[in-house]
This record gives C-alpha cells, sequence and structure tokens, in this order.
C-alpha cells in the first residue's frame, strides 16, 4: 500500500471524483487522523491521509 499525507482530503476527494476515480471506501475518521482509500489502474491500494 502506499500512503500519501494530504492538507485537506475532503477538497482531494471531491476532485478525485470528478476526474472518475472511484474510490473504495467513504472518508474515515479516527482520533488521531482521516483517511480514504483508492486502488490505481493497476490494482494497487493509495490511502489518503489528514492528520489535520
Amino acid at each position: 500500500m502506499i500512503n500519501y499525507r494530504v492538507a485537506n482530503l475532503e477538497a482531494l476527494v471531491i476532485e478525485l471524483k470528478k476526474g472518475g476515480v472511484t474510490l473504495c471506501d467513504t472518508i474515515e475518521t479516527v482520533e488521531y487522523s482521516k483517511f480514504v482509500n483508492l486502488l490505481d489502474i493497476e490494482g494497487n491500494k493509495i490511502e489518503f491521509l489528514d492528520y489535520n
């Protein structure tokens, strides 16, 4: 899995959806961060994290 830390997860998800990206799940919030997962075109899982 590849992880990327982003500054604004909600805005990124909106832009990804506009670009036709299918997310594996919805944004999940835990005590220390928010995160969401997607699959790239080769089937690799990518996770975006927002620690704000």
